[in-house]
């Protein structure tokens, strides 16, 4: 039979760590640990644990030229779990979902350790909210006690000779600026017009002129910058409070300004906008949800394998979120990001491969409530004590 390995394999020295108390028993610490291999492939959803000669195994293993190898031999007897892991291949064999996932991921232009550190930072099920809990970080006050004390929030390397700036006279902006506070508290009580939710949206995510090169060759002119010009990154939705609008998921078409509604395998209800967020309960009530997915084959088409193209993608994330923050905050809503998201569930609901379409994100907008019932950071009161900065 001929063999080939994945093209994006990298190996992980792991050490576990875990509780014996016969080794406290004992004098010692108290603490086994026991060293294991993984191998790190971005086609799988999971590391494969494999043992050292299967490591040195599959580093001399090409992963363009086919190897021969004779079945019934002691050499096809060590492929055989590498094969049903997927980190190998055979010429004839027929075609898996990990061939077709490895296959998409030579043709697409990733730089090997992007795809890597991509793949294998995505959730499933996790509930960020009761991680916090569990190592008592989810308040301020339990993180200073926990992992004591941080780093100072600004740099003094340089403070030597320093002189202070004057500070410019308020020309509105300034105000607009101080009043950017991420929202954690939704009424849910009333909806969002449809003119503000259409506005918001062509203000962030919508193309304001284009340029075209050829007859396929677009650049889109938006009010965020993006690395090339190239804008990759879609606006998925989860629309929960609009009027006029049915709750649902929806694409937004930034180069026509329109919604498209997206025929998914879930159904909207909180239970799974809860999971798509963690569990994080203070995002949920937000009016509309939206899902930043970059279409990485934008990008890579022109920095193809580069070290730098996923950095600017993800880069593209914070300027949209920014956009969108001041956006709402024009308008009296609230608005918010957040990246602590289970990104598996996303791709499930609006059918994404994250191959070429990866979730980054997601940030929302919605009417902020009257009441904070959850913390948020405003520490010059300009949300919350309007009242009391007034008097």
């Amino acid at each position: 039979m001929l063999i080939r390995r994945c093209a994006m394999l990298y190996f992980e020295a792991r050490e576990d760590v875990e509780f014996d108390l016969a080794l406290l028993v004992a004098g010692g610490t108290g603490l086994a640990r026991t060293q294991r291999c993984l191998a790190l492939a971005p086609h799988l959803e999971q590391p494969v644990e494999i043992d050292a000669t299967a490591q040195a195994w599959l580093a001399q293993l090409s992963p363009v030229e086919w190897t021969e190898v004779e079945d019934g031999s002691d050499t096809a007897a060590q492929a055989a779990p590498l094969l049903q892991e997927g980190l190998i291949f055979r010429h004839d064999a027929p075609v898996t979902s990990h061939a077709v996932r490895e296959a998409s991921l030579r043709e697409s232009y990733w730089h090997p350790l992007a795809a890597v550190m991509h793949a294998f930072s995505r959730w499933e099920g996790v509930d960020a909210v009761r991680n916090m809990q569990e190592s008592q970080t989810e308040t301020a006050a339990q993180m200073r006690q926990t992992l004591g004390p941080p780093p100072a929030e600004a740099s003094t390397r340089w403070a030597q000779d320093g002189r202070e700036l004057p500070l410019v006279q308020d020309d509105g902006f300034d105000e607009l600026l101080a009043s950017r506070v991420t929202c954690r508290n939704f009424d849910g009580s009333r909806a969002v017009p449809l003119e503000l939710f259409a506005k918001t949206l062509q203000r962030t995510f919508g193309a304001t002129g284009a340029y075209r090169v050829g007859e396929d060759l677009v650049f889109l002119k938006k009010n965020v910058p993006s690395g090339g010009g190239l804008h990759p990154t879609e606006a998925y939705l989860v629309v929960q409070n609009v009027e006029g609008l049915d709750p649902g998921l929806y694409h937004y078409r930034g180069d026509q300004h329109r919604i498209d509604p997206v025929a998914g395998p879930v159904t909207l209800n909180r239970d799974w906008v809860m999971d798509m967020l963690g569990q994080q309960h203070w995002f949920a009530d937000a009016h509309v949800l939206v899902v930043l997915a970059s279409r990485f084959d934008r990008t890579f088409w022109k920095y193809r394998r580069h070290a730098k193209s996923y950095r600017v993608v993800t880069l593209e994330a914070g300027h949209l979120s920014q956009t969108l923050y001041l956006s709402a905050t024009k308008v009296g809503m609230g608005a918010f990001i957040t990246a602590a998201i289970n990104e598996k569930a996303i791709e499930r609901a609006f059918s994404l491969d994250p191959v070429t379409d990866g979730v980054l994100a997601v940030c929302g907008f919605g009417w902020r409530a009257a009441t904070m019932t959850t913390t948020e950071l405003d520490p010059a009161g300009v949300i919350w004590n309007l009242e009391d900065r007034a008097g």
